[in-house]
């Protein structure tokens, strides 16, 4: 895992970051920026929480922080992602960092023997500059 994290600084068009559990000082998971589209200033934004770090809002941090880091540091101006039906933990850390559903990919994702529709959800920049990743408490 090390291995794999410390190759990512070579990789320019993506941002693969750890996410830590500092009171444990274990890895739980990773937050990705990827896709990016420098004319556009856009990019995709992913993330996995595994077990061990669910339930303590590690993933609303991590999106706020990684997000924030794009639009401030990056300068970036649109952040998407898509979520999976079936995953409606990530679809509420994704709203309280202040994504917003943009459309809908009907039967998006086998599974088995069904489909799975995805949420495209995304941020804008003026967005973020307004309500820094709470939009529930706004700036």
């Amino acid at each position: 895992m090390r291995e794999w994290y410390g190759s990512r600084n070579a990789q320019t068009d993506r941002l693969d970051l750890a996410v830590v559990d500092r009171e444990r000082g274990v890895c739980v998971g990773e937050a990705v920026l990827n896709l990016w589209d420098p004319e556009n200033r856009a990019c995709n934004f992913r993330i996995l929480i595994g077990p061990d770090g669910r339930d303590r809002g590690l993933g609303t941090e991590a999106t706020r922080l990684i997000v924030g880091y794009g639009f401030e540091r990056l300068g970036l101006h649109r952040v998407s992602l898509e979520v999976y039906a079936t995953n409606p933990r990530a679809r509420r850390a994704y709203e309280k960092a202040g994504f917003v559903a943009e459309g809908l990919l009907r039967d998006a994702l086998r599974d088995g023997d069904s489909w799975v529709d995805a949420t495209v959800m995304s941020i804008l920049a003026p967005e973020w500059a307004r309500h820094g990743g709470r939009p529930e408490v706004g700036r």
